[in-house]
C-alpha cells in the first residue's frame, strides 16, 4: 500500500484511464452482428456486476438501457424471464448499489450481510455497513417496540400466501390513514412505510424472503427457497472475509482502473466501511489482484485491476443516469471531464438540460446530453432538449446521434423520432431522424 498522501505506482495519463474504464465495461467491443440473445445478456451483467433499478419510466425503465447500450436491441421481455421466471439467473437484492438485479451466482457473497441483518446490528460501531436502508433500521427499532411478533406474523402470511405484495402481507390490514401522523419522521414522508411494508423489507434485507417477481413494477415478496434456484442456496458459504475480496474483485473487474473509494465506497457496487475497504484492497493488491497506479488528474491512490486493457474504443451509446460507468458522478467528472448531475428531483424552472437526460458515448468521449421521453400513446421518442458539449461541432455527431435515436426507437417499439429541441444540434438531428425509417 502506498504511504498516506502519495500515490504510487505507474503514472497512467487519463485518457489511457478512460479507455480501460471503458473497455472493461464493454465499450471496446462492438455489438452483435445477429440476434442478441440471453447468452449475451448474462455476459454483460455478468461484466457490469448488477444492474441498479430505478422507478422513473419516461423513457424505459432504467435497468433496460445499460444492454440496450452495449449489445443494441434486444428483447426486453427475455431480460425479464432472467429476473423474474422460475429459470432466473438473476436476483433482486437492495445493497448492489442501491436496489438492483445481481447475478444469482453472487447469492453466497452476501450472505454475511444478510445474517447481520438478522441480528438487527443496527448500531454496530465497528460495522455500520451491516445496517439495512434507513427505512427498515427506523422501522424495525419502533415495531420491535411497539409489535413485538409482529414480523413473524407478516412472515407467516407470506408463508401461506405468496407471493404477495406488501399491502398483501399485512397480517390484520391495518393501514394508516393519509391523515394520520407519521409514526417515524425520521425517514421523511417518502420512505414512511405501512408497518408491514418495513417487516417484509426487514425480511427481504435478510434473506428469509426475496423478489418473485413484479407487476407494474410493485414488488412481490415470497419465501426465498420458493423463488431461487436449490443449487444456489446449496452451495457453500464463504467466510465473511473471502465473501469481500470476491465483491471487491466484481468491482474492480467492472471498473478496470478506480479509487478505493470508487472500488467499495458509498458509490460502489457493494459499499463497505472505509475501513474495511481499505483491508479488503490491501489483500488484494498483496496477492497481485489490484495494482497500484497513479491516474493522471486524481490525487488519491488507484488500482487498476490485473487484467484489465487499454484498447480502441468506437462505441456509440446512450447511457442510462443509473449506468454502472456514470453512476460515480465524481468520477465521470475525472476521467471524461464531463460534470453530470441528474435532474429528476431539480425544479422545473432549474434544469439546464432537461428532465431525462442520457450523456451520449461516440469513441471515448461523452459529447452531448439527450433529454429524452417515450411519448407512448402517439408511438413516439421525444427529444426536447440536446445539448452538446463545448467545443464538440454538431455536424460531427448529428448523423451517429441519429442513427442512435433511431434505433432506440425501433427497440421501444415506437414508430417515429420527434425532436424539437431549439438547439442547433436539434435541427440537424430533426432533419436526419425525418429522413430515417423507425
Amino acid at each position: 500500500m502506498a504511504a498516506a498522501g502519495r500515490p504510487a505506482g505507474e503514472r497512467i495519463p487519463s485518457e489511457v484511464a478512460r479507455r480501460i474504464a471503458l473497455t472493461a465495461q464493454g465499450f471496446a467491443e462492438p455489438r452483435p452482428a445477429g440476434r442478441v440473445d440471453r447468452r449475451h445478456l448474462r455476459r454483460v451483467v455478468e461484466r457490469l456486476g448488477v444492474l441498479q433499478l430505478d422507478s422513473v419510466n419516461v423513457l424505459c425503465r432504467s435497468h433496460y438501457l445499460p444492454l440496450f447500450a452495449r449489445l443494441g436491441p434486444y428483447s426486453r421481455a427475455t431480460l425479464d424471464r432472467m429476473c423474474w421466471s422460475d429459470d432466473r439467473t438473476l436476483f433482486e437484492y437492495f445493497w448492489g448499489h442501491k436496489a438492483a438485479l445481481i447475478p444469482v451466482g453472487q447469492y453466497p457473497l452476501l450472505r454475511w450481510r444478510m445474517r447481520a441483518t438478522e441480528r438487527q446490528d443496527w448500531d454496530a460501531e465497528l460495522d455500520p455497513e451491516l445496517s439495512a436502508p434507513w427505512s427498515v433500521v427506523a422501522g424495525m427499532r419502533r415495531l420491535t417496540v411497539e409489535r413485538p411478533g409482529f414480523v413473524d406474523e407478516v412472515l407467516g402470511v407470506v408463508t401461506d400466501r405468496g407471493p404477495v405484495t406488501a399491502g398483501q402481507a399485512s397480517p390484520d390490514g391495518v393501514r394508516r390513514g393519509r391523515d394520520e401522523p407519521d409514526p417515524d419522521p425520521s425517514t421523511g414522508r417518502m420512505w414512511n412505510w405501512q408497518d408491514a411494508k418495513i417487516a417484509v423489507e426487514y425480511l427481504f434485507s435478510a434473506g428469509r424472503v426475496t423478489i418473485a417477481g413484479r407487476r407494474n413494477f410493485e414488488r412481490h415478496y415470497d419465501l426465498t427457497e420458493r423463488v431461487l434456484p436449490a443449487a444456489v442456496l446449496a452451495g457453500g458459504d464463504l467466510g465473511t472475509d473471502e465473501a469481500l475480496r470476491e465483491l471487491v474483485r466484481i468491482s474492480a473487474r467492472s471498473l478496470g482502473v478506480a479509487t478505493a473509494r470508487e472500488l467499495c465506497g458509498a458509490q460502489g457496487h457493494f459499499p463497505l466501511l472505509t475501513a474495511t475497504g481499505k483491508r479488503v484492497i490491501g489483500e488484494l493488491v498483496e496477492a497481485g489482484e489490484l495494482v497500484p497506479v497513479q491516474v493522471e488528474g486524481e490525487s488519491r491512490q488507484s488500482y487498476r485491476w490485473r487484467d484489465a486493457e487499454d484498447r480502441p474504443v468506437h462505441a456509440r451509446a446512450l447511457l442510462s443516469p443509473f449506468d454502472t460507468l456514470i453512476w460515480n458522478r465524481d468520477r465521470v467528472h475525472r476521467l471524461f471531464d464531463f460534470f453530470y448531475r441528474i435532474s429528476i428531483y431539480t425544479p422545473a424552472a432549474q434544469r439546464v438540460h432537461g428532465y431525462y437526460v442520457l450523456p451520449f458515448l461516440l469513441g471515448d468521449r461523452l459529447v452531448a446530453r439527450v433529454d429524452l421521453k417515450s411519448d407512448r400513446r402517439n408511438s413516439a421518442l421525444l427529444v426536447p432538449t440536446v445539448t452538446p458539449e463545448p467545443g464538440v461541432a454538431d455536424s460531427a455527431i448529428a448523423p451517429e446521434l441519429a442513427a442512435e435515436l433511431t434505433l432506440m426507437a425501433h427497440w421501444l417499439d415506437l414508430e417515429q423520432v420527434q425532436v424539437t429541441a431549439s438547439s442547433e444540434l436539434g435541427r440537424l438531428l430533426a432533419e436526419l431522424t425525418g429522413r430515417e425509417s423507425v
